[in-house]
C-alpha cells in the first residue's frame, strides 16, 4: 500500500488519469461529487475535465468505468461546455460501453446519449448511434437501436430527425440476428407512432413476414398524437407549458398547436431514397420506342413504367423522355400504347415532384387534346397523368394551355377539361386562385354551362363550383353577373358538394383534410404530400398574397371590407353588390308596352306622342317629362316608356326642340328608373345617330352617360362604337369618340375591351376626315393614361406621320395620373370602389399585354432549324440562331407555344463558342418581350439554364445572362424562379462568379417581393456556404444577400437552419445573422405603384379605401406594423372633377389631414444604404448630361419609403407649378424638420439638381431660395456634405453658373460660398475647376472669378491638386477667345499674385508671349502689394468673413483656422446674441492699412484693443533660444526640417495603414530624443489633427472593413497612442496643445475607450488600457486652462446631443473629476477668466432646471464640485475673473459664486464649511476636525501609495500652506523614520521649486497671476483685453511691454530654456477662445499639409520665400522672424507718433 498514500495526494483530475485503477476509481467518486457541487455551469473547474470524460466513459475496468459513466453523465448534464465532447464521448459509448456485459454500464450509456441530445447535440449522438449500426457487434447495433427507439419516443420527431434512420431500417430487418429485427420492429413501430402512413412506402420491400407483423403491431399504436415528453435547454418553456397540462388532469386541451405541427410534418417522399433511373433506362430504348411494331413500342414502354414506379427519382434531364412519351400520347394510334405512355407520364411526375414542373408545359395541351378518347382505360391514365402533372407546377403556369383547349369543338375534351379544372382548383387556395386567374377561367367555364352537351354543362357547373368554395363568393360572383338564377343556384350546389384538399378555413373549426388523398385518381403517395408549399400556406395563414390575410376565426370572405370599414370606408359594400346587380328583362312587344306605358302617363300625352303638329308632340313631351320626374323608381316602367318615345316619328324626329326634349327624358329615364340593357337597345341607336347634331348632340351625349351609368360603361361603350362604325356619318363618329374619351375619364377604365376599341380606332384613324382622326387620337391619349405605354404596341404598324402624332399625344399624357372615377361607382358605394375595382384597375395594363395580336410561330419552328441550331460546326449553328432572331423579329409579340425552341436553345447556352452563347442570350432576352408574361411557363426549362450563364469564366458573357435574367423576370415576376430546388440547385455549385452573381440578382429583387414562396428556405444552406467561400467577392455578396432572406424567411427560420452546419461555422454564421438582423429592411409596402408608371398611379386613385384595407391586412401579417405602409393609400383619392358630388367630399378632407405629417420621414440607416447601394453599383451613380428616365424613375422609387406620398407626388409632376408647390412646402419644414431634412439630404439634392434641367425660370429661382436657406442651416447644425452628396450635386450647381440671367448667377455664386461652410474648399475647387473647361463662356468666366474668391479667401492651399497644376489650368485661360473669360483668368491669376508674391510666375510655367505680357500688365495696373490684399477682400467680400464687425477692414485670418475660425464666429454670436463684437479668433493686425490710414485717427483707436497681437508673433515662437548661436546655415536647415515634418505628419493622416504606422514611427522617433524634441514645436496642433484623423478614420471604416486584419489594427492604435504617450511626455509640447484639438482628441479617445468592436478584438483589452494611461497623461501634462475648457465643452456637447451615449458624458465628468482633483497644484497656471467663461455658457446652454431633468445626477454634481473647488481655493478674489462674462449681473454663475463663497469657510480655515441649506451659523469643533483629519488621511494615504506619490506631496504642500496650524504630527509618528524623512524632504523639494518658478515667472512677467506686475492698466481689467466694461481705454504702453516680453523670447534675454512659460500662456491669451470643433480647422490644416508635402518635393523653391509668404501657411524662417520683430517695432512705433 505503499504508493497508495502517493496517488491519494494527487489533484482529482491527475487521479482520474492515473495508471492504477483504484487511483481512477476515487478520482472518479471524487469527480461525481464535485460536479455535482459547482453551481455555476460557466465556472473554470469544467474545463480541466474537457479532455478527460472520454476517458471516464472508455476505462477499461469495468468497475471504474461505472463510476465513470456517472461522473461522465453528470458533467453533460451541468458543465456548459460539455457540448463540445459530443462526438468523442458519444462515439465511445457506442464503441465501449453498449459491448459491455453489464446492464448498468449500458444504462448509463444511453442516459448519457440522451442527456447529450437535450443539450442541443442531437446531430452529433444520431451521427454516432447510426455508425454505430454498422459495428461487427451485434450487442452494440442492439443497444445503438434501442437508444435512437428511446430518443425518438422522448424527444420526438421535431428532434431526432427520422429521415436517416428510416433509410438503414430495411437493412436492420435482414440482420442475421433476431435480437437486431427484434429491436428493428420495435423502432419501427415507434417511427410509425409519429409519423403514420408515411413509413409505409420504405418498408414496402421488407421480407413479407416481417411486414405483416409490422402491419399488425400497427393496428395497435393508439391513435392520438404522441407528444415530446422531454425536452431541450431551450424549450423549457414548453416544458412548463407540458407540465402544467399534466397537473391539469392528462390532455386537456390536447395542446392542439403541437400536434397539428407534429403530425403532417414528415412527408413520406421526403424519407424516400431517390433513384436515378435515366441509366437504366434499355440501351435500345429510343429505338424501340420509334419501332414500327407496336409490341416492340410496348416493350419499351413497359421498362419505363417499371422504372417510374420508384416513388422518388433522382433529378436528371428526363427532356428527351418526356418528349418520346408526348409523341407516344399524341401521335401513337394504339391506345393501349397511350394509356401506357400516360401512366409513365404519370409516374415520372410523382416521382419528380417540382423537378418535373420544367416539362409540365410541353405535356400538357397533348394530354388534354388525347382525351378525345372515349376508352375509359385511357381517359383514366390520362386524369391520372394530368393529375399528377398538375402537382408539379402552378395553375398559373399551364394555364395558357388549358385555356386554349377550352374552345375545342370536341366535347369529350371540353368535359375532361373542365372536370380536371374542377380537380385542380380543389388544389387551390384563395392565394393560389387569384382574380387574374379566375377571369379567364370562369369566362371560359361560362360558356361551358351553356353548351349544348349536358356532360359539358355539368363539367362546367362542377369546376365552378370549385371556384366558387375555393376562392370565395367575394372574388367569384363580378365573373357570374351574366348568369341566370337556375344556373346560379345549380353552381352554388355543386359548391357545396366539393370537399377541398386543404380543408378550407371558414368561421366553423377547420375541417383538416390535408391528408385525404385527392379523389381516388391521385396515388395516395401524392395526395398527402404532393403539393407541400401550399398546405403550408393553408395551415399557417402567413405571409400569402393578400386573400388570407385574415386570422382563420374569420372567414376570407369577410376580411377586405371588414378592414376597409374600419378605415372609416363606411362599410364600402362589393363594388358589384346587390344594388349593382344588372337588371334583366325580356323583350315586351309593342302592345304589353302601350298598356304599362298607358297606366302611367296622361291619355293626352300618349295621343299627342305622333301628332302632325310639332307643338302638340312638344307639349307632349313636357307631360312626359313632368310625369316621368314624380314616378318611383319601383313604378316606372323603363322599357315601356322608352318604346313610346321611339314610335313613330321616333328617332327621325324633325324638330329640333321636340328631340332635345326627347333626348332628356331618356337620361331621365335611365338615371330615376331600373334601366335595363334591353331597354338601352331600344334608344342607343337613335342616339349615337343624334350625337353629331350640332343642336341635340350635348343632349345625346347626357343621355348616352345616362345609360352607361345605368348598364355599366363597357357595355354601353362597345354598343355605342359599334354602333356609329357601322353609319357613315363622320361628325357622329368623332363625337362619340370624343364623348368616350370623357366617358373613360368619368367613369375610370376598368372593364373595359380594349381590343373591340381598338380596331374601331384603327378604322377612325385610317378615316378620311381629320375631324374623326382627331377624336381617336384624343381618345387614344386618354386610353394611355389608363393603359401606359403598352398602347402604342398596337399602332407601331401605322404610318409614320400618324405615329408621330398619336406620340406627340402620349408625350402629352405623360407624367399626368388618370382623375378618379366620379360616375358608375359613386352611386353604388359610399367608400369608392372597393377592391375588386383595384383588383381590375390593376389588369388592366397586363390585359393590354394579354390583348395583343400574338403570332403563332410554332410552325417556323422546324425540325431543320433546330437541327441547324445542334449543328456540329459553328457557323452553321449560328445561322440557325440567326433565323430564329429574325423569326422573332418579325413576329414581334408570340403565343407561348414555341415548338422544339427551347430545348435547342437550351443546349446552345453551354455552347464551347463563347459568341454563340451570347447571341442565344440575345435571342432569350428578345423572346421575353416577344412572349410577354407567358413566358413563365419556360423559366424551368430555359430560364434556370440562363442563371447557369452566370457562372461563366468571361466577364461580358456574365453580363449578357444577368441582363436576360432580368428581361426575364420583369415579365414574370420572381416566384417561378424561387419555386422548386432549381435556384438552390444552382446556388450550390461552388462557382465563384455563378454564387456573386446569383447571390447579387438576388439582393437586389428580395427586398422588392412581399412574399416568396417557401421554397426559398432551401437555399439557405447554400447561402451559408457562401458566407464561408473561400473567394472574398462570395462572401460579400452573400452577407449582403443575408438581410433580404432574413426579411421573408424570419431571423428563426435561419438561425435554426445553421443548427446543420460545423459548430465553428455555426457561430461564425450566427453572428452574421445576429448583424443582418439589425439591417433587416421592412418588406415592401403593398403600394402597386411601381409596376407601371402610368396605370399604376391610376390605380391607386381609384380605390381610397382599399389600398388602406389592403394595408390593414398586411400589417396583420407582418408583425411589426410598417410606418411606411400607412402612408401609402394616404393622398391616394385626389378627387378632380368632382363638382356637386357629395359622396367624395369625404376623402378629400382625409388629403388635407394627410398633409398634416412630416413631409421627410426619417428612415434610419437609409442614407447609408443608399450610399452602399451606389458603391456596389446596385442602383445608377447620379452622373449624367442629361437625366434620362432612368434616373429620375429611380430617384422616386428611392423617394418613396422617405418622403411623404403626397409631395412625392408634386415633385415629381409633370406641371411646373407643382414643382414650385413642393419647394414651398419644404422651405415652410426646413426649419421644423431638420433631422429629416439632413437624414434625405443626398434626395433632396439630387431632385434639386433634375430642377437645374428645367427651362422655367420661377423654379429655379424658388429652388435657388431654398438652397441658400438650405445650406445656411445645415452650417447651423455644423453638418458637412459626404463626397456622394457633393459630388451627385455640385457639379450641376456649377452649370447654373453660366446661366444669361444675372439674378440666377448671383444666387448661385452665393450658394457656393456658403457651400464653403459645410464643404472643404479644397474639395470644392475641384468642381469649380472642372466647370472651367465647360463650352459655355460665361460659365467658364464665372468659374474663373469663382476660383480667385477662393485662393484669396483659402489661401494657396485649397488648389487642387497642387497650387502649380492648378495655376497652369488657371493660366491657359488667358488665351481664350471669350474677352470675358480672359480677363476673369488675368483677374484671378492677380489675386492669387497678391497672396503668394512673385511665386506665381515659377508655377505658372511657360506662358506664350503674349499671354505673359498681358499678365505682367495686368499686374503692374492692380500694383497692389503682397501684403495689402487681406483688405481688399475683406471690403469686396463682406459675405466671406461673415459675422465679422466693423473693424473687418483690419482683419486677416491664419488660414489654418480660416473654417473653424468662421463656424466660430457664428457659434459665437448664436450662444451670447447680447454680445456686441464677436471676437473671432486669431487675427494679425494689417500694418500697411493702419500706416495709410491717418484720416480716420480717433475711432479706429479702440479697435485696436480687440485684436490679439500674440498671432502677428506666432512664427517667433518657433527659433529657440538655445539654438540662437548656431551656425548661420541654420536657416535653411530648419525650414527644410519644418516641411519635412509637416510632410511625415501629412502621412499620419493616411487612409493607408502601413503609411500612417510608418510616419508615427518617425514621428515617435523624434520624441523619444530629448535633443530633436524640440523641432516638433509648433507641429502639435497639426500632429495631434492627424492622429484623431486616423482615429476616426480607424472607427468608421477599418473597424467595418471586413477584409482588413485585424491584428493591423491594433498595430496601427498601439503606434499612435505610443506616440501620443511620448508626445504628452514632454510637457513643453504638450502644453501647445490648443483647446478646440484636444476637444477633439477627448472625443477621439473617449470614443475608443467605449468602441465595444474593440474589446473583441484579441489585444483590445491592452489596447483600452494603453489609452486610459494616454488620458491621464493629456489631462496633467496639457495646459490646465486649455483642457479644462476642451472638457466643459465636450461635456456641454455630448449632453446635447442626443446621439452620443451616457457612458460618454459619463467618461468626460471623470476626466473633469481628475482635473478638479490636480485643482490645487494647478491653480496658479489656470486661466480662470477663460474657464469661468466656459462654465458661463455651459450654464447658460444648461441652466440648473435643465440640468436637474438629466437622467443622471452626475453633471449637476460635477460642476457644483468644480465650482466649489475653485472657490475654496481662489476665495473672494475669484469674482474677479469673471471680466470676460459680458454682462455678469445676468449670470447665473455670480450669482452661484457668491452663494457657495457665503457657505464657504473663511480662508483662515477656523470655520467649518457651513451648511449650505440652512445657513447655521456655526457647527461644533468636532465635525470640522473630523474632515480635517479625513483630508490628511486621504492625503497621507496617496503618499504612501507607488503612484500618487508625487500628488500626494503636492497635496500636502498645498494643504499645509493653507492651514498653516493644522497637525500633521499624529499621522507622521506612526510611520518609520525612513517615511517621515521622506516626507519632509518631499515638501521642501517642492518648496524649493515652487518659490524658484514664482521668480522667474516674475521675470519674464508672464506668470498670470502675477500680471499686474507687467501692465500697468487698472487691475480689474488686466486679464481682459477684449475691452473693459468700464469703458476706460488701454494705452499703447501695454502694447509696448508686451514687445519687451517677445524681444525676451527671442534670445534677447537670458531666461533659461527649460523655464520658459508654456506656449499657450504667453501673454494669458486674455482674450475669449471660443472652441471650435478642430475639425472645422482640418480641411484646412490637411490643405496645409499638402502643400507641405509638396514643398517638400519641390525643395528647389526658395524656402524663405514659401514661409514667409503673407497667408502665413507655416512656419517662419527664424531670420525673417528676427527681421519681422525689427520691422514690428518701427510699425508700431511709427503709429504711435502719428496716434499723439
Amino acid at each position: 500500500m505503499g504508493d497508495d498514500s502517493e496517488w491519494m495526494k494527487l489533484p482529482i483530475d491527475q487521479k482520474c488519469e492515473h495508471k492504477l485503477w483504484k487511483a481512477r476509481l476515487n478520482g472518479y467518486e471524487e469527480a461525481l461529487k464535485l460536479f455535482q457541487k459547482i453551481d455555476d455551469e460557466k465556472s473554470p473547474e469544467w474545463s480541466k475535465y474537457l479532455g478527460l470524460i472520454k476517458k471516464f466513459v472508455t476505462d477499461s475496468n469495468a468497475v471504474a468505468q461505472l463510476k465513470g459513466l456517472e461522473a461522465a453523465l453528470a458533467y453533460v448534464e451541468n458543465a456548459h461546455i460539455a457540448g463540445k465532447t459530443t462526438g468523442e464521448v458519444a462515439s465511445g459509448v457506442v464503441n465501449k460501453v453498449f459491448n459491455q456485459p453489464k446492464a448498468r454500464a449500458k444504462e448509463l450509456g444511453l442516459d448519457i446519449c440522451l442527456m447529450y441530445i437535450e443539450i442541443e447535440k442531437g446531430e452529433a449522438v444520431q451521427e454516432e448511434l447510426l455508425k454505430g449500426l454498422d459495428n461487427k457487434n451485434p450487442k452494440i447495433i442492439v443497444a445503438c437501436i434501442e437508444t435512437l427507439r428511446k430518443a425518438l419516443s422522448e424527444f420526438g420527431s421535431k428532434i431526432i430527425s427520422l429521415k436517416p434512420i428510416i433509410k438503414v431500417l430495411p437493412k436492420l430487418f435482414e440482420s442475421r440476428e433476431k435480437a437486431v429485427r427484434d429491436e428493428a420492429k420495435l423502432l419501427a413501430v415507434e417511427i410509425y407512432r409519429w409519423i403514420r402512413d408515411a413509413l409505409r412506402p420504405p418498408l414496402q420491400n421488407i421480407n413479407s413476414v416481417q411486414l405483416k407483423e409490422l402491419e399488425e403491431e400497427w393496428v395497435k399504436v393508439s391513435s392520438a398524437a404522441p407528444k415530446q415528453t422531454r425536452f431541450l435547454r431551450s424549450q423549457q418553456e414548453l416544458k412548463a407549458k407540458f407540465e402544467q397540462q399534466q397537473a391539469a388532469g392528462g390532455d386537456a386541451d390536447g395542446g392542439g398547436d403541437d400536434e397539428e405541427e407534429a403530425v403532417p410534418q414528415v412527408d413520406a417522399y421526403e424519407l424516400l431514397e431517390a433513384v436515378e433511373i435515366l441509366s437504366k433506362l434499355p440501351k435500345d430504348f429510343y429505338e424501340k420506342i420509334e419501332a414500327k411494331k407496336w409490341q416492340e413500342r410496348k416493350e419499351a414502354l413497359e421498362a419505363v413504367e417499371v422504372l417510374v414506379k420508384n416513388p422518388k427519382l433522382e433529378s436528371g434531364d428526363y427532356a428527351d423522355l418526356v418528349k418520346v412519351l408526348k409523341k407516344v400520347i399524341g401521335k401513337d394510334t394504339n391506345v393501349m400504347l397511350v394509356a401506357l405512355a400516360a401512366k409513365c407520364l404519370a409516374g415520372l411526375a410523382s416521382g419528380l415532384r417540382k423537378k418535373f414542373g420544367q416539362y409540365a408545359g410541353h405535356v400538357v395541351p397533348t394530354i388534354l387534346e388525347k382525351f378525345k378518347e372515349k376508352k375509359p382505360q385511357v381517359v383514366q391514365a390520362l386524369q391520372e397523368a394530368i393529375d399528377a402533372i398538375f402537382l408539379t407546377t402552378t395553375l398559373q403556369n399551364i394555364s395558357e394551355d388549358v385555356l386554349a383547349v377550352m374552345d375545342n369543338k370536341n366535347p369529350t375534351i371540353k368535359q375532361q377539361t373542365s372536370l380536371f379544372i374542377a380537380r385542380s382548383f380543389r388544389h387551390c387556395t384563395p392565394s393560389t386562385l387569384p382574380k387574374s386567374l379566375l377571369k379567364p377561367f370562369c369566362a371560359a367555364l361560362l360558356k361551358h354551362i351553356n353548351d349544348s352537351a349536358p356532360e359539358v354543362r355539368d363539367a362546367g357547373f362542377e369546376a365552378l363550383g370549385t371556384a366558387l368554395k375555393v376562392a370565395g363568393e367575394k372574388a367569384v360572383n363580378p365573373f357570374l353577373a351574366d348568369v341566370d338564377k337556375l344556373k346560379l343556384d345549380r353552381i352554388k350546389e355543386c359548391a357545396e358538394k366539393v370537399e377541398l384538399v386543404y380543408g378550407k378555413k371558414t368561421g366553423v373549426a377547420a375541417e383538416k383534410k390535408e391528408s385525404k388523398p385527392v379523389t381516388g385518381k391521385v396515388p395516395g403517395l401524392s395526395g398527402t404530400g404532393g403539393d407541400k408549399e401550399t398546405k403550408d400556406a393553408a395551415s399557417k395563414p402567413g405571409p400569402l398574397k393578400k386573400a388570407p390575410a385574415v386570422k382563420s376565426g374569420v372567414p376570407p370572405k369577410k376580411g377586405k371590407p371588414a378592414a376597409a370599414a374600419g378605415m372609416g370606408g363606411t362599410g364600402a359594400k362589393g363594388k358589384k353588390g346587390p344594388e349593382t346587380k344588372e337588371i334583366f328583362e325580356s323583350e315586351l312587344s309593342i302592345e304589353v308596352c302601350e298598356e304599362k306605358a298607358a297606366a302611367v302617363l296622361p291619355a293626352s300625352c300618349i295621343q299627342q306622342l305622333d301628332s302632325g303638329n310639332w307643338k302638340e308632340r312638344l307639349a307632349c313631351m313636357e307631360e312626359f317629362q313632368k310625369a316621368v320626374e314624380l314616378m318611383e323608381r319601383s313604378e316606372m316602367p323603363c322599357q315601356a316608356l322608352v318604346r313610346m318615345l321611339a314610335k313613330k316619328p321616333g328617332w327621325k324626329e324633325t324638330n329640333f326642340q321636340v328631340m332635345q326634349m326627347k333626348l332628356h327624358i331618356v337620361a331621365l329615364i335611365a338615371q330615376k328608373g331600373n334601366f335595363s340593357k334591353t331597354s338601352a337597345q331600344v334608344v342607343l341607336d337613335g342616339l349615337v345617330d343624334k350625337v353629331g347634331d350640332v343642336k341635340c348632340g350635348s343632349n345625346a351625349k347626357e343621355a348616352m352617360t345616362a345609360i352607361a351609368e345605368a348598364c355599366q360603361l363597357p357595355w354601353t361603350a362597345e354598343q355605342v362604337v359599334a354602333m356609329a362604325f357601322s353609319q357613315k356619318n363622320p361628325k357622329n363618329q368623332s363625337e362619340t369618340l370624343s364623348w368616350l374619351s370623357n366617358a373613360i375619364k368619368e367613369f375610370g377604365f376598368s372593364g373595359l375591351n380594349v381590343k373591340a376599341f381598338i380596331s374601331n380606332v384603327k378604322t377612325a384613324l385610317a378615316a378620311t376626315n381629320p375631324a374623326v382622326r382627331t377624336s381617336a387620337i384624343t381618345l387614344l391619349g386618354v386610353m394611355y393614361l389608363y393603359v401606359g405605354p403598352p398602347l402604342r404596341m398596337f399602332f407601331e404598324d401605322e404610318k409614320p406621320a400618324l405615329l408621330s402624332q398619336i406620340d406627340a399625344e402620349f408625350e402629352k399624357m405623360q407624367g399626368q395620373t388618370a382623375p378618379a372615377p366620379t360616375r358608375g361607382i359613386s352611386r353604388h358605394s359610399a367608400g369608392g370602389g372597393d377592391d375588386g375595382e383595384e383588383e381590375e384597375q390593376e389588369d388592366v395594363g397586363n390585359d393590354v399585354v394579354d390583348l395583343l395580336p400574338r403570332t403563332d410561330i410554332s410552325d417556323k419552328i422546324t425540325a431543320e432549324l433546330v437541327s441547324k441550331i445542334g449543328d456540329k460546326t459553328w457557323k452553321v449553328r449560328k445561322e440557325g440562331l440567326d433565323e430564329v432572331t429574325s423569326i422573332i423579329n418579325d413576329a414581334k409579340f408570340i403565343q407561348p407555344n414555341i415548338g422544339e425552341l427551347p430545348a435547342a436553345l437550351k443546349s446552345r447556352l453551354n455552347d464551347s463558342n463563347k459568341i454563340l452563347v451570347q447571341q442565344t442570350l440575345s435571342i432569350l432576352q428578345q423572346l421575353a418581350t416577344a412572349m410577354g408574361p407567358n413566358i413563365k411557363q419556360h423559366v424551368k426549362n430555359l430560364g434556370i439554364p440562363v442563371i447557369t450563364v452566370l457562372g461563366d469564366s468571361k466577364n461580358n458573357v456574365r453580363a449578357a445572362a444577368l441582363a436576360t435574367v432580368n428581361a426575364w423576370a420583369e415579365q414574370t415576376g420572381m416566384k417561378e424562379w424561387l419555386e422548386g430546388e432549381d435556384l438552390s440547385e444552382e446556388l450550390k455549385k461552388e462557382n465563384p462568379f455563378l454564387r456573386q452573381e446569383l447571390l447579387g440578382w438576388l439582393a437586389e429583387k428580395l427586398p422588392t417581393l412581399r412574399s416568396v414562396p417557401s421554397d426559398l428556405l432551401l437555399c439557405v444552406p447554400h447561402l451559408y456556404s457562401c458566407l464561408e467561400d473561400r473567394n472574398g467577392d462570395v462572401r460579400k455578396k452573400a452577407q449582403d444577400a443575408l438581410p433580404f432572406f432574413m426579411m421573408h424567411l424570419g431571423f428563426e427560420k435561419m438561425a435554426k437552419a445553421t443548427s446543420k452546419l460545423k459548430p465553428t461555422s455555426k457561430d461564425q454564421v450566427l453572428a452574421m445573422l445576429e448583424k443582418a438582423k439589425v439591417n433587416m429592411p421592412a418588406k415592401p409596402a403593398p403600394a402597386k405603384q411601381s409596376s407601371r408608371v402610368v396605370g399604376g398611379a391610376a390605380s391607386a386613385k381609384f380605390q381610397p379605401a382599399s389600398v388602406l384595407a389592403e394595408d390593414l391586412g398586411s400589417n396583420t401579417m407582418e408583425s411589426k406594423p410598417d410606418p411606411k405602409k400607412a402612408k401609402v393609400g394616404g393622398a391616394s383619392s385626389k378627387a378632380k372633377g368632382v363638382q356637386g358630388k357629395k359622396v367624395l367630399s369625404k376623402p378629400n378632407l382625409k388629403e388635407d389631414d394627410d398633409k398634416s405629417g412630416p413631409i421627410f420621414i426619417i428612415v434610419p440607416n437609409g442614407k447609408e444604404q443608399r450610399m452602399k447601394d451606389e458603391k456596389g453599383l446596385k442602383v445608377l451613380k447620379w452622373n449624367f448630361t442629361t437625366p434620362r428616365d432612368e434616373y429620375i424613375e429611380q430617384l422616386k422609387t428611392q423617394m418613396s419609403s422617405c418622403v411623404a406620398k403626397w409631395l412625392q407626388d408634386e415633385m415629381f409632376h409633370a406641371d411646373f407649378q407643382h414643382h414650385n408647390k413642393a419647394l414651398a412646402v419644404m422651405i415652410e419644414h426646413l426649419e421644423s424638420e431638420k433631422d429629416g431634412v439632413i437624414s434625405c439630404l443626398d434626395l433632396i439634392l439630387k431632385w434639386l439638381t433634375l430642377r437645374f434641367f428645367d427651362t422655367n425660370t420661377s423654379v429655379l429661382m424658388k429652388a435657388l431660395e431654398y438652397l441658400k436657406l438650405l445650406f445656411s442651416l445645415l452650417s447651423q447644425e455644423e453638418y458637412h456634405l459626404t463626397e456622394n452628396e457633393a459630388s451627385s450635386f455640385i457639379p450641376y450647381l456649377i452649370l447654373k453658373v453660366g446661366e444669361p440671367k444675372d439674378v440666377i448667377r448671383k444666387d448661385v455664386r452665393a450658394i457656393l460660398n456658403r457651400m464653403c461652410l459645410i464643404y472643404p474648399a479644397s474639395k470644392m475647387f475641384t468642381f469649380v475647376m472642372e466647370g472651367t473647361k465647360s463650352k459655355n463662356s460665361k460659365q467658364r468666366a464665372e468659374c474663373l472669378e469663382e476660383l480667385g474668391c477662393l485662393v484669396e479667401s483659402y489661401g494657396m492651399n485649397v488648389c487642387q491638386p497642387t497650387p502649380g497644376k492648378a495655376l497652369k489650368e488657371m493660366a491657359t485661360h488667358i488665351g481664350d477667345r471669350d474677352n470675358t473669360v480672359r480677363n476673369a483668368a488675368l483677374n484671378t491669376i492677380v489675386t492669387v499674385y497678391n497672396v503668394h508674391g512673385d511665386q506665381v510666375f515659377k508655377l505658372i510655367g511657360n506662358l506664350s508671349e503674349k499671354d505673359m505680357s498681358m499678365l505682367e500688365e495686368r499686374i503692374k495696373r492692380s500694383a497692389k502689394r503682397p501684403s495689402a490684399a487681406p483688405v481688399r477682400q475683406a471690403e469686396e467680400k463682406p459675405q466671406r468673413t461673415q459675422n465679422i464687425s466693423a473693424n473687418a477692414s483690419m482683419l486677416r485670418k491664419g488660414p489654418a483656422e480660416d473654417m473653424s475660425s468662421k463656424l466660430n464666429q457664428n457659434r459665437n454670436m448664436s450662444s451670447h446674441s447680447e454680445t456686441t463684437h464677436a471676437v473671432p479668433r486669431e487675427f494679425q493686425l494689417d500694418l500697411d492699412e493702419i500706416e495709410n490710414d491717418n484720416s480716420t485717427v480717433r475711432c479706429e483707436m479702440p479697435a485696436l484693443v480687440q485684436h490679439k497681437l500674440d498671432d502677428i508673433f506666432e512664427p517667433v515662437l518657433i527659433p529657440e533660444p538655445k539654438i540662437r548661436a548656431v551656425s548661420p546655415h541654420f536657416d535653411d536647415m530648419h525650414s527644410n526640417t519644418a516641411s519635412t515634418i509637416n510632410f511625415v505628419i501629412s502621412q499620419v493622416a493616411s487612409g493607408d495603414i502601413n503609411t500612417s504606422v510608418q510616419a508615427l514611427a518617425q514621428i515617435d522617433e523624434v520624441l523619444r530624443q530629448e535633443d530633436k524634441a524640440e523641432a516638433m514645436s509648433g507641429h502639435i496642433d497639426q500632429f495631434l489633427i492627424a492622429t484623431f484623423m486616423q482615429l476616426r478614420l480607424i472607427y468608421n471604416t477599418h473597424m467595418a472593413d471586413e477584409k482588413l486584419d485585424k491584428d493591423e489594427i491594433v498595430k496601427l492604435y498601439s503606434c499612435i497612442i505610443g506616440s501620443m504617450i511620448s508626445l504628452f511626455q514632454i510637457e513643453s509640447l504638450a502644453r501647445e496643445a490648443s483647446t478646440g484639438v484636444l476637444k477633439d482628441l477627448m472625443h477621439g479617445l473617449i470614443t475608443l475607450m467605449l468602441d465595444s468592436r474593440v474589446e473583441d478584438l484579441e489585444e483590445g483589452e491592452q489596447v483600452i488600457r494603453s489609452v486610459n494611461l494616454l488620458v491621464v497623461k493629456v489631462l496633467e501634462k496639457s495646459d490646465q486652462t486649455n483642457i479644462l475648457s476642451a472638457l466643459l465643452v465636450l461635456l456641454q456637447d455630448s449632453l446635447l446631443a442626443t446621439a452620443s451615449s451616457p457612458k460618454f458624458s459619463e467618461l468626460v465628468m471623470k476626466c473633469l473629476w481628475r482635473m478638479v482633483r490636480l485643482l490645487p497644484e494647478t491653480i496658479n497656471s489656470i486661466n480662470l477668466d477663460r474657464i469661468l467663461l466656459d462654465i458661463h455658457i455651459f450654464m447658460k446652454v444648461f441652466p440648473k432646471e435643465k440640468l436637474k431633468q438629466c437622467k443622471s445626477e452626475f453633471p449637476i454634481r460635477t460642476l457644483k464640485t468644480l465650482l466649489h473647488t475653485l472657490c475654496k481655493l481662489k476665495g473672494p478674489k475669484i469674482l474677479d475673473h469673471l471680466t470676460m462674462i459680458d454682462n455678469k449681473n445676468e449670470s447665473e454663475l455670480e450669482a452661484h459664486l457668491c452663494r457657495v463663497m457665503k457657505h464657504s469657510m473663511d480662508q483662515t480655515g477656523n470655520k467649518a464649511d457651513k451648511d449650505t441649506e440652512k445657513g447655521a451659523s456655526r457647527i461644533e469643533e468636532k465635525a470640522s476636525k473630523a474632515k480635517v483629519n479625513d483630508i490628511l488621511a486621504e492625503i497621507f494615504k496617496k503618499i504612501g501609495s507607488k503612484e500618487n506619490t508625487k500628488e500626494g506631496l503636492a497635496e500636502l504642500y498645498e494643504y499645509k500652506k493653507k492651514y498653516s496650524d493644522a497637525d500633521i504630527e499624529p499621522f507622521l509618528k506612526n510611520s518609520s523614520q525612513f517615511f517621515q524623512s521622506y516626507v519632509e524632504r518631499g515638501l521642501r523639494l517642492i518648496e524649493t521649486e515652487r518659490e524658484g518658478k514664482g521668480r522667474i515667472a516674475a521675470s519674464t512677467g508672464i506668470s498670470p497671476q502675477m500680471e499686474g506686475t507687467c501692465v500697468p492698466a487698472s487691475t480689474h481689467t488686466v486679464s481682459s483685453s477684449i475691452g473693459n466694461t468700464n469703458g476706460e481705454e488701454v494705452g499703447p504702453s501695454v502694447y509696448l511691454e508686451r514687445l519687451k516680453i517677445l524681444r525676451q523670447r527671442c534670445g534677447l534675454d537670458n531666461a533659461k530654456q527649460e523655464d520658459r512659460p508654456p506656449l499657450t500662456s504667453l501673454l494669458s491669451k486674455p482674450a475669449l477662445p471660443t472652441v471650435a470643433s478642430s475639425t472645422d480647422m482640418l480641411h484646412s490644416k490637411l490643405s496645409q499639409l499638402r502643400e507641405s508635402r509638396e514643398q517638400y518635393q519641390h525643395l528647389d523653391l526658395d524656402s524663405n520665400q514659401t514661409h514667409s509668404s503673407g497667408i502665413g501657411t507655416t512656419l517662419a524662417s527664424p531670420s525673417s522672424a528676427a527681421a519681422n520683430i525689427d520691422d514690428l517695432k518701427k510699425r508700431l512705433e511709427r503709429i504711435k507718433s502719428s496716434r499723439k
